[in-house]
């Protein structure tokens, strides 16, 4: 069972690192995510005929602040995970390991919502980013929502206590 849990908790950690380096990656290469939200959120590179470029955001400050919102959420995401990996490898040997799971389900719950609602929900469908050739990032947050749902969906299963 030991050996389970020490799964456990590396997929979490594999995850918490995930998020510390597209948050990372988000700050220290500002520019490359920045121009990705921009045309997101202003809708320039959807269909040109689309009825729906009234619900395009073409205000800097508005834009900037969504990108922002991202940012902080990744890193939120990750100080989650991290500390939840934390208190998992405290709990290893313990009869708590299944109270010790909270903080790393949150974590991974609140990443789960950030691809499904932010890019999915949001800049899929609200913003149309599945007509765009070039900005289009449904199949990268698919691939992130897979990997987080396989980690919670093992981690949420009980564990007995230790042999």
């Amino acid at each position: 069972m030991v050996l389970i849990r020490l799964c456990k908790i590396a997929f979490v950690a594999a995850v918490a690192l995930f998020f510390t380096l597209v948050a990372f990656g988000n700050i220290t290469d500002y520019n490359s995510n920045w121009q990705f939200v921009q045309h997101v959120l202003s809708m320039d590179t959807t269909f040109p005929d689309s009825s729906l470029h009234w619900r395009a955001i073409t205000d800097p400050t508005i834009q900037t602040a969504g990108y922002w919102a991202i940012i902080a959420t990744e890193i939120v995401v990750a100080i989650l995970l991290w500390a939840g990996a934390l208190r998992l490898l405290g709990a290893i040997t313990g009869t708590d390991f299944n109270r010790a799971k909270t903080i790393a389900i949150v974590g991974l719950s609140l990443g789960f919502l950030l691809y499904a609602v932010g890019f999915v929900a949001v800049g899929g469908e609200w913003f149309a980013m599945w007509q765009s050739q070039i900005w289009n990032g449904q199949q990268k947050a698919f691939e992130f929502l897979t990997m987080i749902s396989a980690v919670l969906i093992f981690l949420a299963l009980p564990d007995t206590a230790v042999d």
